[in-house]
Parts: C-alpha cells; structure tokens; sequence
C-alpha cells in the first residue's frame, strides 16, 4: 500500500521541494530521501515527464568543477497544480481520516 501511496504523491512532493527553491536532480533525490524512500532512477522520468506537463522548467548553470548542471524550477502552471494537489490532498487524508477513526457502533473508538 505504501508503495501505491508513495506513486500517488511523488509529483506533489517534487512540486513542493522545488517550491521551496530551484534545485538539480541528485538534490531533489537527496532532499526527498531525507522524508522517503526514493531513487536516482526514479527522478529522472518523473522530471521529464513534469516538464512536459509545464511543470517545471529548466535552466543551466556552469561549474567550476564539471559539466553545467540542469537546474529544475517551479513554473507558473507548477505553483497552480501544486496548490491544486495540496487541497486535493487535504480532502483526501480528511475522507480518510474520517472512515479510519470512526467510532464503533458503541460509540468507542478503536
């Protein structure tokens, strides 16, 4: 199920790091791992897949040390479809909630 749930969310948990602040790939994965199990491998598609939806948009930065880095930002469609996420989310986990931690018939709760 956790893993079902972590599918769900991804796209939402990405839009909210990168909210926070523009970001690179290896950190996006470095910052969500902190909070959930996620991979390099997994990233990758996901930020794709996120920019063709207008989600995200990218820009280059030079290193001093190495090849220019992808940097992913927050577009403005990013912010609407976050926001977006989190009421849907919001409403979700309160539907959720609500069968889960219902009362019993006796009026105890479990």
């Amino acid at each position: 199920m956790k893993i079902q749930l972590k599918k769900g969310t991804l796209d939402m948990c990405v839009l909210a790091v990168l909210a926070r602040g523009d970001s690179y790939a290896y950190q996006l994965v470095t910052q969500l791992s902190a909070g959930m199990d996620i991979s390099e491998g997994t990233i990758y598609p996901l930020m794709r897949r996120l920019q063709q939806e207008d989600w995200v948009e990218t820009y280059l930065v030079e290193s001093a040390s190495g090849p220019s880095r992808k940097y992913y930002r927050l577009s403005t469609a990013g912010h609407a479809a976050l926001a977006t996420m989190r009421d849907e989310w919001r409403s979700f986990v309160n539907e959720v909630e609500a069968v889960v931690f219902a009362p019993d018939a006796s009026g105890a709760s479990s």
